[in-house]
């Protein structure tokens, strides 16, 4: 039924033993994972660690029905098996593939469909660090809010894995860009990414700022990660017809709010989570990714922001480090192969 390549019987891979701090994270071995028509199998080089990943270890994000409840929802590789209904991808082919879960292991079985080929401008390694941000900032700031070239956009957390993509995703397709960050080198790693205005939130007050710069008074789209006091103070900066897209809420998911803005500017608020999504949707964004953020990967426009790597049993420092908010960019596991 399936393309033999060698593979072995067991796997490493990390484990969640009980919810809890980052220690919960345990080197474990099991079976390689089943391969499902329309699916490949993958012999990681590398798996992004994302703030989902997180919550999930929090007890507080489970993994959808038929997921794998290993964490881990992006890696890059090499395809080593797939299913006979599979046309696009060769044994031996590179690729980083968004999962539903099972990142964190030597091997991972990923839909056709949500695979994409590795730019020649990267490392095999570098593009685990696309997936789940680069689909997650393109369906939120694209699909979802609709934004234009040559509109504004507040990007909140922008020194983040996702602020890091959106910075550049959406310079590369002309919009102006606002961001908020909590520390000046931070917010000079946006600017030097191609941010027009930096502010730092521990210091400044976003809503003033905004409507002080002449360049902006206000912005078209905000892509938010914070929520809580953030919600009513976005409201503030959105111009008339602007789009507020809530994709977490750090601080917190429940608000009490004036919906007087709503109205009068006709705002839309809306959000998502990606793991969730049909394959269909994954497969539409996936699409349009290759087709109009690709081109600017190969030619070394955009680039992903990695801070720091760690070995796979190093999985619980990985943690330790996203939850200290020290890093700017994204934060990967590699396998030593």
């Amino acid at each position: 039924m399936h393309d033999k390549h060698s593979k072995p019987k067991t796997m490493r891979c990390i484990e969640i033993t009980e919810h809890g701090g980052p220690d919960v994270l345990v080197m474990g071995e099991r079976p390689l994972p089943v391969l499902n028509n329309g699916h490949v199998l993958i012999k990681v080089t590398a798996a992004g660690v994302n703030r989902p990943d997180v919550v999930q270890r929090l007890g507080q994000y489970p993994p959808p029905p038929g997921a794998s409840d290993i964490p881990g929802l992006e890696v890059s590789g090499t395809v080593i098996e797939k299913s006979k209904d599979v046309k696009r991808w060769q044994l031996g082919e590179p690729v980083c593939a968004l999962v539903t879960g099972g990142g964190y292991a030597e091997y991972v079985t990923a839909p056709e469909t949500t695979c994409l080929p590795v730019p020649a401008s990267l490392k095999l390694i570098e593009a685990a660090a696309l997936p789940e941000t680069f689909f997650t900032v393109w369906h939120n700031l694209f699909q979802r809010a609709k934004l234009r070239a040559g509109e504004a956009v507040l990007i909140h957390g922008g020194s983040s894995g996702i602020g890091t993509a959106a910075i550049q995703i959406a310079k590369a397709l002309g919009a102006r860009i606002a961001v908020t960050a909590g520390s000046a080198s931070k917010c000079i790693a946006c600017l030097e990414l191609g941010a027009d205005l930096a502010i730092n939130y521990r210091t400044q007050d976003f809503v003033d700022e905004i409507k002080a710069n002449g360049a902006f008074k206000g912005v078209n789209v905000i892509l938010d990660m914070v929520g809580g006091d953030y919600v009513a103070a976005n409201l503030k900066c959105l111009k008339t017809d602007g789009r507020l897209v809530n994709i977490a809420f750090l601080e917190g998911s429940k608000v009490t709010l004036d919906l007087m803005p709503i109205m009068l500017k006709r705002l839309i608020v809306t959000g998502s989570t990606l793991r969730p999504q049909s394959l269909e949707s994954k497969r539409s964004i996936a699409h349009e990714l290759e087709e109009k953020v690709w081109p600017h990967v190969r030619d070394g426009t955009i680039k992903p922001v990695i801070y720091k790597l760690f070995p796979l049993d190093q999985a619980s420092e990985a943690h330790k480090l996203m939850e200290s908010g020290k890093h700017i960019g994204k934060i990967l596991l590699t396998l030593q192969t």
